[in-house]
């Protein structure tokens, strides 16, 4: 006797199932073990011993197999040429030479987040977990540790995203709290709108920064100057993201918001604002989208990340004239989060 047709459907459906997760179960497999595979494989870098030795630029190698976000340096007069590797792993690092900070993620079971501080051995001498993905880090002269994070959402581009930017002594004592906690001063009258972030952290000196601050519920995003010792923001200007203080200390380069009018997705593209006169000079040599916080090579020249469109996960560091007068060129190639360090 032939089985009922709701019977045979059933059968049919069950076997289909076990048919399905059985390939899915495969393809997962593959993937992992593909990826597992491509991590361990050997990094197709040029590797030099000394670099550390001189003045060189600190970062985060991106090339794919066993370096994969490995700290890394290229001498400062050879940007292309041969890198020495270290043993650590970073999202963001920042360094002076003798202090390096390291942003970066802890995969596990329950994902964690931290800021590590660590010597010219590269052990660590201080520590403190972060809320949420590392974002922005900055070291100062005089070792303090500005640090962002996304508490909230992934990217300053999206409506919802929320931050927590700190400023901690580099012995890893909180020296500040939230700087969203801090007085904000617009136009000289205090304010202070529930939705308020604040990121992108330049230090001017051991207690005067620059960065930025914004309210989407007024629609307005500043460049403040902020005071830790009065714990005070104060607005200079409208539109600027990012900022990062020339060595000479005159100059502001920043992501400038160059989407059409309507456009909903902010285009962001390198500009100079001159803190003596407040005139921007906007790059627009660089026509793609940089959302990075531009690092200066020296007083003429700026550097920031961006991802190569055809490998995922890898990123370049490009150089561009602070002037704007030629286009821009890669100055380090798979490698994000550069950091000068003159010697």
């Amino acid at each position: 006797m032939s089985a009922p047709p709701t019977h045979r459907r059933r059968t049919a459906f069950a076997v289909l199932t076990v048919v399905v997760l059985a390939a899915t179960g495969w393809f997962v497999t593959t993937e992992v073990l593909r990826a597992r595979a491509e991590q361990a494989a050997p990094s197709a870098v040029e590797q030099a011993e000394g670099v550390l030795a001189g003045p060189h630029v600190l970062f985060r190698g991106t090339a794919p197999g066993d370096l994969y976000g490995r700290v890394s340096a290229v001498a400062l007069d050879d940007l292309s040429g041969p890198r020495e590797v270290t043993p650590v792993v970073c999202d963001r690092v920042d360094s002076d030479g003798d202090t390096t900070v390291c942003l970066h993620t802890r995969r596990g079971v329950v994902t964690t987040y931290e800021a590590e501080v660590l010597d010219g051995a590269w052990q660590t001498t201080a520590s403190w977990p972060l809320p949420g993905i590392p974002s922005r880090t900055r070291l100062s002269p005089d070792g303090l540790v500005a640090t962002t994070a996304f508490v909230s959402g992934h990217s300053y581009a999206s409506t919802g995203f929320s931050t927590e930017t700190t400023v901690h002594r580099a012995d890893g004592s909180d020296m500040s709290g939230n700087l969203e906690d801090f007085t904000l001063v617009v136009d000289g009258e205090r304010i202070a709108p529930v939705d308020r972030n604040v990121w992108g952290v330049t230090f001017a000196d051991e207690r005067t920064f620059y960065a930025t601050v914004q309210s989407q519920s007024l629609g307005r995003t500043w460049l403040v100057r902020g005071d830790l010792a009065d714990r005070t923001l104060v607005t200079l200007l409208d539109g600027v993201e990012c900022p990062s203080l020339s060595p000479d200390g005159t100059r502001l380069a920043f992501k400038h918001d160059a989407r059409e009018p309507g456009t909903a997705t902010p285009h962001w593209t390198p500009a100079v604002l001159d803190l003596d006169t407040m005139a921007i000079t906007v790059l627009d040599t660089e026509e793609r989208n940089v959302d990075d916080q531009i690092t200066w090579l020296d007083d003429t020249t700026l550097l920031y990340g961006l991802p190569r469109a055809d490998e995922p996960g890898t990123t370049d560091v490009w150089a561009l004239p602070a002037d704007g007068a030629t286009d821009p060129v890669v100055a380090i190639p798979q490698a994000w989060s550069p950091s000068v360090v003159r010697g």
